[in-house]
């Protein structure tokens, strides 16, 4: 299935847990408290949750890409 990395910060640190329980993480000291905050909101951020929100032709690169990978194997 593999990990499904979820992200938080507590003062100049992010860390990051599997959601699904394997034991993955670890964590990552930032040079301030606004950065670990800031990096976290974005790895926790996934595409799917901005699906009408963004033209669909920003999506045609990624579809074009799986497209081509399911033909070559």
């Amino acid at each position: 299935m593999g990990h499904r990395p979820r992200f938080s910060s507590s003062g100049d640190v992010l860390s990051w847990e599997c959601e699904r329980d394997c034991g993955a993480g670890g964590s990552k000291r930032y040079a301030t408290a606004a950065d670990a905050a800031r990096y976290a909101k974005a790895f926790n951020r996934e595409d799917r949750n901005d699906i009408g929100r963004r033209p669909l032709l920003s999506l045609l690169p990624l579809g074009l890409g799986r497209k081509s990978r399911r033909g070559r194997g």
